[in-house]
Formats: structure tokens, C-alpha cells, sequence
């Protein structure tokens, strides 16, 4: 597959603003795709936001499986990082605002010893399509941020107020300038991170089959009536547009439709709860093994 390096222009104007406006927030709000843990966060982030406060939220966690994000959520506590599922569109605010006071309460005491009632600011970042906008929203109870699901709809930061005494940027998504892990970039490119038209769709289409291929036959066989788990590449993108029907005139292959479907149907959680990361997973495909906390909530 063609190398994958998307990054416009505004994603740089967006680092220079984030580089100078951490120092003004109390606590920075990562979001992640559950469906790619690893994958879908910025690793300049660690740098740009240095010793600032943070709280990760692992999004749509009702598309990803739900025991390896009990492992996800174990793994990043261990490491220091405050973290809980959440799906953008219909977590309770009241649950997210609990964690959020608990993260902050240190620094509006010392600012309530000194006779001053400060506003909380807090920073909302993550890789494009990731639902920040949606976050945003939730939170404010009301369509204020845009969204869209195509990436790139934040152009621009945009304070909103979320209480009285609690205010959020929300910024455009953020990727980084060279993406040199190609398998983690074709993973975001299949949950949209990257947009469409500057891709190969159907390479990009035959790789996601070839990872669900090995992540979870027993549904690509039964989504797309292919009977044989052993085809990858070409022969399997065939036997799905045969198994659904995606057939022009004289029987021919329509790609075009494949891989629309496909993408649409992974996206949209069609396919069932799917992770494609797993916590210890190595180059080679296989992973250390590691146990659940199966006490880990989801807001």
C-alpha cells in the first residue's frame, strides 16, 4: 500500500496554538478511539503538554471489545494516566464532571485559600473524527461545537462554557508530521481519522479485510457469506463483493461499492464490537498476555 502521510496545513497552526495555550489550561482531556488505543493518540502530545494534568478518555467504546478495553484502562493506570471509557453521544455529563472536580480540586483550593473563585479551564484534544465536537456538546448539553463525520470540521478553537465555574477548548484534531508506523496509519485511515479522497480506497479496503481476517474470521465469513477464512488480499476482496452481491455488468467486481460498504460497515459497528490493538501486542502479530479489571466502568 502507498505510503500514508496526510498533514494540511492548519494541523501545524494547530500545534503552535496547543504549544501556547496548555500553559492557560488546568487540565488537558485526551481523546482516544477504543478501537485503536494505541494507534489513535498523538505522540507529540507527551511533549507539548509536558507535566500538565491530563484525563484520558478511550471514545466509542460501545464499537470496541469490551474485555480488551478493561485491559487498555488497567495498563494506562498503571503507567499514571487517568482513564474510563465513554461513548461522545450519550455518556452522563454528571459522571464525567465527578472525575473532571476530582482531577482539578487541588488547584481550586489553593486558589479558594487565597479568596479567589478561579474558572476551570480545560483543553479537549485528540487525532481528527475522534468526537471531541461530540464530547463538547454532551457536556454542554446542547449543539454548540460543529461536528461532522469526516475529519477536519474544527477549523479553529472555540471556548464553550460548561458550567459556572468550568469552561473547554475545543480544538481541531491533531496529527503528527510524519506518520512512520504505516500499520498504525492505515488503522486510522480505517476509522476515518484520515479523509477518503486522499487515500487508496480500495488498498486501504483490502488491508482492513485482511486485519479483520485475522482478528475476527468467524465474522467476516457470516457479515460477508465468505465461507473460506484462509483468503487475504485480492481473493478476498473478490469473494466479499461476490458474497454481497457488489457485481456490475458481466459479472465483474465493483470495487467502488466494496469499498464503500466495507468502510461504512466497520465504522458503524456492523461488524460487532471489534479492537484491533491489543495491550502487549508485538510487531509480529502476536502479545503478551495480560488479565481484566473487570471493575473498570464506563461512563
Amino acid at each position: 500500500m502507498a505510503k500514508i502521510n496526510w498533514y494540511p496545513g492548519h494541523m501545524a497552526k494547530t500545534r503552535r496554538q496547543l504549544e501556547e495555550q496548555v500553559r492557560r489550561v488546568d487540565l488537558v482531556i485526551e481523546l482516544c478511539d477504543a478501537r485503536l488505543p494505541h494507534s489513535s493518540r498523538n505522540p507529540d502530545l507527551d511533549r507539548i503538554i509536558g507535566g500538565k494534568k491530563r484525563v484520558l478518555f478511550l471514545n466509542k467504546a460501545d464499537l470496541a471489545d469490551e474485555g480488551v478495553s478493561r485491559q487498555w484502562l488497567r495498563l494506562f493506570r498503571e503507567a499514571g494516566t487517568e482513564a474510563a471509557l465513554i461513548q461522545a453521544k450519550t455518556f452522563r455529563p454528571k459522571d464525567v464532571l465527578g472525575l473532571l472536580e476530582a482531577q482539578t480540586r487541588e488547584a481550586v483550593e489553593r486558589s479558594a485559600a487565597k479568596g479567589v473563585r478561579r474558572t476551570v479551564r480545560m483543553m479537549v484534544v485528540g487525532v481528527p473524527n475522534v468526537g471531541k465536537s461530540t464530547f463538547i456538546n454532551r457536556m454542554h448539553g446542547g449543539a454548540i461545537a460543529r461536528t461532522g463525520d469526516q475529519p477536519g470540521v474544527t477549523k479553529a478553537n472555540q471556548w464553550v462554557k460548561i458550567t459556572d465555574w468550568l469552561e473547554m477548548l475545543d480544538t481541531p484534531g491533531m496529527l503528527w508530521p510524519r506518520l512512520d508506523d504505516q500499520l498504525a496509519a492505515r488503522r486510522l485511515c480505517y476509522l476515518g481519522t484520515v479523509k477518503d479522497d486522499v487515500l487508496d480506497l480500495e488498498e486501504l479496503t483490502m488491508s482492513l479485510l485482511d486485519d479483520l481476517a485475522e482478528a475476527v474470521p468467524g465474522r467476516v465469513a457470516e457479515r460477508f457469506h465468505v465461507p473460506d477464512t484462509t483468503l487475504r488480499g485480492e481473493d478476498l476482496m473478490e469473494a466479499v463483493c461476490r458474497g454481497r452481491g457488489f457485481l456490475i455488468r458481466g459479472g465483474e467486481c465493483d470495487w467502488d461499492r466494496c469499498c464503500s460498504v466495507v468502510l461504512d460497515e466497520f465504522r458503524g459497528g456492523k461488524l460487532g464490537r471489534i479492537t484491533l490493538e491489543k495491550p502487549g501486542e508485538k510487531k509480529d502479530g502476536t502479545e503478551e498476555q495480560r488479565g481484566t479489571d473487570a471493575g473498570a466502568p464506563e461512563l
